[in-house]
C-alpha cells in the first residue's frame, strides 16, 4: 500500500467515524429534550389520575427521565468536540463539558434511587420513608440531590454559551437564553418540565440540523 493510499484510507476512516459520531450526537440532541418532556407529561398524567406513587406511572416517568438524562452524555461529548479551539477557550469548553457530565452522574444516581424506591415500596408512605433513610446518609443530599446535580444544568448552560461565541454557524446567539429559561422553568416547578424541555429542544435544534447537513 502506497503512502498516498494509506493517507486516503485514513481520511475515509476518520470521515466515517466523524459521520457516525455526528449522527449519534444529532439523535441525542433530539432524544434528550423529548424524553425529558415525556417524563414531565407522564408525571402530570399520573398526578391527575391520583396514582403517581409506586406503580406504573411513577416507573414509566422515571424510566423516561433516566433515558433523557443519559441521552445528554453524547450531547456533552459532542458539543465538546465541536469547539475545535486550543488554549484558554478550549480549556473553558472542557471544564464546561466535564462539569455537565459530573452533574449527569449525580442525576442518573437520583433517577435510579427513585426507580428502586418505586419498585420496592408498597405505598407512598413506605416510599417516603425509603427516601428519608437514603437522604439521611451523610453526603447523599449534596452529592445526589442539592449540589452536584445542579452541575448538569450549569455545565450545559456554560457549554452552549461558549459555543454561541465559538461556533456561531451551529449555535445561535439566543440558544443560551433558551437553555437558561428552560432550566429556570424546571427549577420553579416540575409541572413546568415539558415547557422547560421544549426550550432546551429549540435551543439545540440548529446544532442538530448542522450536524445532520
Amino acid at each position: 500500500m502506497t503512502t498516498m493510499t494509506r493517507m486516503a484510507t485514513g481520511r475515509q476512516r476518520q470521515d466515517g467515524a466523524d459521520g457516525t459520531a455526528g449522527v449519534t450526537v444529532a439523535t441525542a440532541l433530539l432524544a434528550g429534550p423529548v424524553l425529558m418532556a415525556g417524563y414531565g407529561v407522564v408525571r402530570l398524567v399520573g398526578r391527575a389520575v391520583g396514582d403517581y406513587g409506586p406503580g406504573v406511572w411513577w416507573t414509566a416517568a422515571h424510566l423516561l427521565f433516566l433515558a433523557g438524562v443519559l441521552a445528554f452524555v453524547p450531547v456533552f461529548l459532542g458539543l465538546r468536540r465541536l469547539a475545535g479551539e486550543r488554549g484558554g477557550k478550549r480549556v473553558a469548553v472542557e471544564v464546561a463539558a466535564w462539569t455537565g457530565l459530573l452533574g449527569t452522574v449525580a442525576v442518573v444516581v437520583q433517577a435510579v434511587i427513585d426507580l428502586a424506591a418505586g419498585f420496592l415500596a408498597a405505598d407512598k408512605q413506605a416510599m417516603s420513608e425509603m427516601f428519608r433513610r437514603v437522604q439521611d446518609v451523610p453526603g447523599v443530599m449534596p452529592s445526589v440531590y442539592t449540589v452536584v446535580p445542579v452541575l448538569f444544568w450549569l455545565g450545559l448552560l456554560a457549554l452552549v454559551t461558549l459555543l454561541a461565541f465559538l461556533r456561531r454557524d451551529l449555535v445561535r446567539a439566543w440558544a443560551p437564553v433558551l437553555v437558561l429559561a428552560g432550566t429556570v422553568l424546571m427549577a420553579v416547578s416540575l409541572d413546568l418540565l415539558p415547557a422547560g424541555a421544549l426550550c432546551l429542544g429549540v435551543a439545540l435544534l440548529p446544532v442538530r440540523r448542522g450536524l445532520s447537513a
